[in-house]
């Protein structure tokens, strides 16, 4: 990475663990979670007990962001590469706390509820039968490459795409595969993991999981992660409409949340994505990751909907996340999907409207605007 990055030293103190795990500084989260062993005594291999086993989730959760804190930061790329050809050294855990979570994330899946629908769809078991909202049979991949068009400090991203979305945005300009139910291939655990691996040797600053959205693929990227050799920054890009068990199940494998903040009031989000209760769930999420990793939030500006979306949005990132935090207003809209059947929302956005966003987060006081 270069010296002088093409972004604000404000940018780079709000995403300092994030960068230091891309340039193997920092051990990944991850990482972190696949070496902490969980004693047996401490679950008895009651997988039953799901109320036990959350409490054992929290405990170790707790642990982890207590070890990630005051034991793993390094002077420079030699210490670290010293002490994590150390860590690889040492045996395996016989049982993790990512083996934990894959446990409890399989457990959900039997009556799926990684998404705030709660659609309560048996997902255990791949069957076209058990689709739910998000379509989602199986974890598909639409694609996977080496991204540049991503925010300047994620550069380049491995970034892969998953089909099906917990939500049907009239604008979607990825429809095709959020709403396709076969758009795309399944890739085995183990080949994607080694593709993860090759990628970051060849150079990705990160591995960034997207679609459509892939929330309700969390149990086959847990899973992929398990299998993964190689240290590397996990990027969670989505809407932010996990269920509250999916967002625990995240933090401490995390390292930079990726949102994607539509909307300021429950009647927008309603109209034009289908989604109930947005504004509880999203805000709420984003406090949650606020906790456990680096956050960037993307807003993108809807025509006509500066005064009921973005403005409630801005005021309440400085007001609950505060001014460093990292916020992408996004002025790249263009009506596609079902945009035009939506009249306020079948034009590009005016430059007026977006002098206004971006006036607007100047005067609250956001400091660290892309």
């Amino acid at each position: 990475m270069d010296k002088n990055p093409p972004w604000s030293v404000g940018i780079s103190k709000s995403l300092q663990d994030y960068l230091k795990i891309s340039k193997n500084l920092k051990l990944a989260r991850f990482k972190l979670a696949y070496y902490l062993e969980v004693l047996r005594e401490k679950i008895n291999t009651d997988w039953a007990n799901i109320n036990k086993l959350w409490g054992v989730h929290h405990q170790y959760y707790l642990l982890c962001q207590d070890l990630y804190f005051k034991e793993n930061i390094y002077n420079n790329q030699d210490n670290f590469s010293n002490y994590y050809k150390k860590l690889q050294s040492n045996k395996r855990p016989e049982f993790s706390f990512l083996d934990l979570k894959i446990k409890l994330v399989e457990k959900i899946m039997e009556t799926c509820h990684l998404c705030e629908r709660r659609c309560g769809v048996d997902r255990s078991k791949y069957a076209p039968e058990n689709l739910g909202y998000c379509k989602s049979s199986q974890p598909l991949i639409s694609s996977e490459f080496m991204h540049i068009g991503e925010e300047p400090p994620l550069v380049p991203s491995h970034t892969i795409f998953f089909s099906g979305c917990t939500f049907n945005c009239a604008f979607c300009q990825n429809w095709n595969i959020s709403q396709g139910i076969d758009e795309g291939k399944f890739i085995p655990e183990k080949k994607l993991a080694h593709i993860i691996d090759q990628r970051r040797k060849q150079g990705s600053l990160n591995v960034n999981f997207v679609g459509g959205d892939p929330t309700p693929h969390l149990a086959y990227i847990l899973r992929t992660l398990s299998l993964c050799k190689e240290n590397i920054p996990i990027i969670w890009n989505s809407n932010f409409y996990m269920s509250e068990e999916a967002m625990q199940l995240l933090q401490g494998v995390v390292d930079l949340y990726l949102s994607d903040f539509k909307y300021g009031k429950d009647q927008c989000a309603h109209r034009l994505s289908d989604v109930k209760n947005y504004w509880n769930v999203v805000t709420r999420n984003h406090l949650m990751a606020k906790e456990s990793g680096d956050l960037i939030i993307r807003h993108l500006v809807l025509p006509n909907h500066v005064e009921c979306c973005t403005k409630p949005i801005l005021t309440w990132i400085k007001e609950h996340l505060g001014e460093d935090t990292v916020v992408n207003i996004m002025g790249q809209y263009h009506p596609a999907y079902k945009a035009y059947e939506y009249p306020e929302i079948s034009r590009f956005p005016y430059q007026t409207e977006m002098e206004e966003a971006f006036n607007s987060a100047k005067q609250l006081g956001l400091k660290n605007l892309i």
